[in-house]
Formats: structure tokens, sequence, C-alpha cells
């Protein structure tokens, strides 16, 4: 076979496998959100999944927030320093970080840190033929496993950016004080004028999004392991890498899609 050809097969395959993997992932989305209309829902399992991707997560969230906003400040506030804008710093900062930095950062963190959890055990679920053994017993894996994780991944990684958020201006204001001299008022007040509840709200929506889209990847791969431990490897690498391509991809067209309705109420 010509390599031409060789490459043109590879690259058809890879095409294939991937209709077919969002094909099973939305498969696998509605089947879940079926189950959330047909009590009764696993409460203490839910409640122990927020706990696990919400309160366990928020010190690296919060670490890794107060970092973005003092690296943003430098960034930004040097550059602007040359024209002697650097007042300017804080409304840039403020809005990078509710709209697009503080959702797509925490949901990246929340896909490498539970989201691989979530695939390991479950892939491991898989390969020992636990999920078999509770579908004997008449239990639904899904009610049981999958729904739980989602309830807790639409409504943690919202609550984690709005931490992520918060400690991210405030890291900039310390920053913007140090290295600046803009006083911790001006910059919160400069702050306040520029970021909107629609701002907000955007973020936080998407970050909604995202926590579904990281439970549902993870379960998908996990659900799908096979091969023994190295199969539980393999789709652990393989869900946090398409967690956080699907975000990317849902971060675009929901950005697009919420600046065009916020257009269209503006005017």
């Amino acid at each position: 076979m010509s390599p031409v050809r060789t490459a043109i097969t590879t690259f058809g395959g890879r095409i294939v496998e991937l209709v077919s993997s969002l094909g099973g992932m939305t498969r696998l989305a509605l089947a879940t959100l079926a189950r959330l209309f047909m009590p009764p829902i696993e409460v203490r399992a839910t409640i122990r999944e927020m706990e696990e991707i919400g309160y366990h997560s928020a010190g690296v969230v919060g670490l890794l927030g107060i970092f973005v906003g003092m690296v943003l400040v430098v960034q930004t506030g040097f550059t602007l320093q040359r024209f002697g804008a650097e007042v300017y710093a804080s409304e840039m900062v403020a809005l990078a970080v509710v709209r697009e930095l503080g959702p797509v950062l925490a949901g990246f963190l929340v896909a490498g840190r539970i989201g691989s959890g979530i695939a390991a055990e479950i892939g491991s679920m898989a390969i020992s033929e636990q999920i078999d053994a509770m579908r004997s017993l008449g239990a639904d894996p899904l009610r049981k496993l999958v729904l739980p994780k989602t309830i807790a991944g639409v409504v943690g990684l919202p609550l984690l950016t709005v931490i992520a958020d918060a400690i991210s201006i405030l890291g900039g204001m310390i920053m913007a004080k140090a290295m600046l001299g803009v006083s911790p008022h001006y910059f919160w007040t400069r702050v306040q004028s520029a970021v909107t509840v629609g701002d907000f709200l955007s973020g936080v929506f998407k970050t909604a999004v995202f926590g579904g889209i990281i439970v549902i990847v993870a379960c998908y791969y996990g659900l799908r392991t096979e091969g023994g431990t190295v199969g539980v490897g393999r789709n652990t690498t393989r869900s946090v890498v398409a967690s956080c391509e699907l975000i990317l991809f849902a971060d675009l067209i929901l950005t697009t899609l919420l600046m065009s309705i916020g257009g269209i109420v503006s005017v």
C-alpha cells in the first residue's frame, strides 16, 4: 500500500472513531439526563461526589487562580505602562479571568484531577466485571455511578470557577499594588465598573456545561475500558485529552452564542 493511501486510510479511520465516540458520548449524556427525571436519585452518592469535585479541589483551584491573576497583571500592566495606561490593567485582567481564563483553566484542572480519577475508577470496575455484576443484580450503572457524578460536575465546577475568579482578582490586586502602584480600592472600583453580571453569569454557565462534558467523557471511556490495567491507563489518558479538546470546542461555541445574545439584548 502506498504512503498516500496509508495516510488516507489512517486519517479516515480516526475520523470514523471520532464520530463514533461523539455519538456514544451523546447517547450516554441523553440516557443520563433521562434518569434525572426518573426518581429515585442517589442523594448520598451525589453529595459524596460533590465533596470530591468541589471541596477537595478548592485548594488547587485557588492556587491556580492567584497565580493566574498575578501573571496577567504583570503581563498586561507592564505593556500598558509604556503608554501610561497601567490603570486599565484591572479591567483587562478581570474580564479575561471572568469570561474565559477562569472557566477554561478550572475545567482543565478538574478534567485532569477528577476526570482522570472517574475514568480510572469506572474502568477498573469494568475490567473486574463489577459493572456486569451490577446489571445482573438489577442495578442500573448509569443511575448508581454516572448520574451522581454528572450532577456533582454540573454543580461543583461553577462553584470552583467562582472561587478561581475571586482569588484571581485578589491576586491581580496584590500584584497591581506591588508592581504598578495601583491602590486596591482603585483596582476594585475599576473591576466593578468593567465586569457586568452578564459577564460573570456567562462564565458560570459555561463551566456548568464543562462539568457535564468532563464527567460524561470520563464515564464513557471508563465504561468502554478493556484490556486489563493497560486499558485503564490508556482510556484514562484518552478521557483527559478528549475532555480538554471538547472544553475548548464548547467554549468557542458558547462564547460566540453568548456574545451574540448579549449584542442582540444590548441593541
